[in-house]
């Protein structure tokens, strides 16, 4: 169809002639813009409004291509793959009809695990700065449990706490405590106010209750056997009251012979590895400590009757008389590694056995043996050596 103006009905060919000549308004307004100079302009103008549009255009194009392809591949990745799926979680058997296929749960990654109850004991390290109560809240118990679990080394006295100590720690509060037998299972039980079943049955004890008997009130428990006593009260220790069944790696006996010399003792308490002076005077009254004189102690000076007090805890292995020169005399093993002798006493107040605490009145200055006078012969041995009290002791 041709572009051109309708001829003029008169049939004027001059008309219609001109007519075809006629230019639109497109080309006059190009022609006008000519004429004034604005062409050339004009064409640089369209031809920048053009790039940019079509700049425009290429990145819409680029990003809207991008944001599908993401698209896709999160929906992939959500979506896995329905032969994978179905081998690690088959469906299961159901009616004919049922779907192939059915709704499948994954497995949480963070299940949380109940946590069960420590039934052993662990071991713990003390630190710098740690005291009694901070490492019983630190396992969800009570400081008595930490003392009776601990006697050996903590002596009931939060003081005694030490870095680079090792502390038992009990899976429960309670007791943790030696059966030594001599008295009947329920007897021992019922000090700690519990039921004698209620430690046979823990399953820490490792106890077989078909082993023991049925009567559990005389239970026939080996002797020797450390128990934890589940919920069992500890009664804290004063200074003199010394608890049962402590027991040495090796039967304790004295290093000196005599009268009053006492039978190997297992058990009996154990001392704390410090050593205080045994009398009121700290000075000497006599001779003092000398190898070459073949005098292995220290003569304390002290008026007849004073008291005379144990350096450290411990089980007496001697108490009597000797005849070596010491007259009366009390020797006690610490459980330690160290024995401590006192001579030349008027009074013993104590006996093969018993069991003394640190600073506890054991007997009194006297001039017994071989003394001049009033006095307390002090010395401090080893399982080898007899040492100079003066390397323990505190100072005056």
């Amino acid at each position: 169809m041709d572009n051109k103006l309708p001829l003029d009905p008169s049939g004027d060919a001059t008309k219609n002639e001109k007519r075809d000549r006629a230019p639109g308004l497109f080309s006059r307004l190009t022609n006008l813009l000519l004429q004034m100079g604005l062409g050339e302009s004009l064409l640089r103008t369209s031809t920048n409004v053009l790039s940019v549009i079509a700049i425009v255009v290429v990145i819409w194009l680029v990003q809207m291509f991008y944001r599908q392809g993401a698209f896709n591949a999160d929906a992939a990745a959500a979506t896995p793959d329905v032969a994978q799926v179905a081998a690690v979680n088959p469906p299961p058997a159901g009616p004919a009809d049922s779907s192939p296929l059915g709704i499948t749960r994954l497995a949480q990654l963070h299940t949380i695990v109940p946590s069960r109850p420590r039934q052993q004991i662990e071991t713990y390290t003390v630190q710098e700065g740690d005291t009694v109560s901070g490492i019983a809240e630190k396992y969800g118990l009570q400081p008595a449990t930490i003392f009776a679990a601990n006697f050996d080394v903590l002596q009931d006295d939060p003081h005694s706490l030490r870095p680079n100590q090792t502390l038992r720690i009990l899976p429960v509060d309670g007791v943790y405590w030696e059966w030594q037998g001599g008295i009947p299972f329920g007897q021992w039980a019922e000090y700690f106010k519990v039921k004698p079943e209620d430690i046979i049955n823990y399953p820490p004890n490792n106890i077989d209750p078909a082993s023991v008997g049925a009567d559990y009130v005389n239970a026939n428990v080996p002797t020797g056997k450390f128990l934890i006593v589940p919920n069992g009260v500890y009664q804290y220790h004063t200074p003199g009251g010394m608890p049962l069944g402590i027991t040495r790696d090796t039967p304790a006996s004295a290093q000196v012979a005599g009268p009053g010399s006492c039978p190997p003792i297992s058990g009996g308490a154990v001392g704390t590895g410090t050593f205080v002076y045994p009398t009121d005077k700290h000075v000497l009254s006599g001779f003092d400590y000398s190898t070459k004189t073949n005098h292995l102690g220290i003569d304390l000076m002290g008026l007849e009757g004073a008291n005379v007090y144990a350096s450290d805890g411990g089980v007496v292995v001697y108490a009597g008389w000797n005849n070596y020169g010491y007259g009366n005399m009390i020797m006690i093993d610490h459980g330690t590694g160290f024995q401590t002798l006192y001579a030349h006493l008027s009074q013993i107040f104590v006996e093969c056995g018993n069991n003394v605490s640190q600073s506890q009145v054991i007997g009194a200055v006297g001039t017994t043996g071989n003394s001049s006078g009033p006095h307390l012969h002090f010395e401090v041995r080893t399982a080898t050596v007899v040492i100079s009290p003066w390397d323990v002791l505190p100072p005056p």
